[in-house]
């Protein structure tokens, strides 16, 4: 009855393969999270590629995609996820910020058509069920893992998840911007007493006040929401394109001196909580 993160992909806005990535990893958001014998992906960015032939070389049959949302940076893995070609394979695919617009299979056909990408959504062999939902809705994944979602203020719509398992708690909250003063209270709410929050830490407090608008957060919002909300631990989250290893190690050390419960994700970092 295990309940297991791993990191596929951490990086935002655009993969970033270059040496001067390599210890935090350049592929854009993809988190594997196993509890018991169900596996949900979170998110669809390039990290995506890899975890699909991870899931060919152990066989796994299924899967629950559950997207954030649907700027590129995290579906542009999605065309490139081998499972999804397989016939024997049954992924269903979820968002909460479409159900009054296209939904979430018109928006992954129209990223694989032509003339932005030769092969349509209709190639992928697999079973694939498609859910809207509406963010802040709950529901339940196989028998007994408890999702709660919520809205996040971010351009187009998002949505943050908490996953409750056998008495562990995990909440992904990306993408999203915080009012400076204001700590938002849905995030708060979703968090609360917490095992691990995987936050949308893109900026540094510096960084923000240049930035406001494009719908990102601090790592230091972070902290103050995870204090706050009495969680146990914060993951630094979706690091921004320009943010290389040695910005990231100052960071994770600036992080670590206000916080130690503060860790920044890395590709292929595990997280056991059962």
């Amino acid at each position: 009855m295990s309940f297991k993160i791993k990191f596929w992909g951490v990086r935002g806005s655009i993969a970033t393969p270059s040496p001067r990535h390599i210890a935090f990893g350049g592929n854009t958001s993809c988190i594997e999270v196993a509890m018991g014998g169900e596996r949900v992906i979170l998110d669809a960015g390039t990290g995506i590629r890899n975890l699909g032939h991870w899931f060919l070389k152990k066989e796994q049959k299924k899967a629950h995609l559950l997207l954030s949302h649907t700027h590129w940076d995290h579906i542009n893995g999605f065309p490139f996820f081998s499972p999804a070609f397989r016939k024997d394979r049954h992924f269903t695919i979820m968002a909460g910020h479409l159900i009054d617009k296209q939904g979430i299979k018109a928006i992954l056909s129209g990223q694989m058509a032509n003339p932005t990408f030769p092969v349509p959504l209709e190639v992928m062999g697999s079973k694939m069920d498609f859910e809207d939902f509406r963010a802040g809705d709950k529901f339940t994944l196989g028998r007994s893992i408890k999702v709660t979602t919520a809205p996040l203020n971010h351009p187009d719509g998002a949505t943050a998840y908490r996953f409750d398992y056998r008495g562990k708690s995990m909440c992904y909250v990306t993408d999203t911007e915080h009012v400076i003063g204001k700590p938002d209270q849905r995030i708060l709410s979703l968090i609360e007493g917490a095992d691990v929050v995987v936050y949308d830490s893109t900026y540094t407090d510096e960084e923000f006040t240049g930035k406001m608008g494009w719908g990102h957060s601090t790592w230091q919002e972070g902290v103050r929401l995870c204090r706050a909300a009495n969680v146990r631990m914060l993951i630094i989250f979706h690091h921004d394109p320009d943010h290389e290893d040695l910005f990231m190690e100052r960071l994770e050390s600036e992080a670590r001196q206000m916080w130690p419960n503060a860790l920044v994700a890395r590709e292929n970092m595990r997280i056991n909580l059962l």
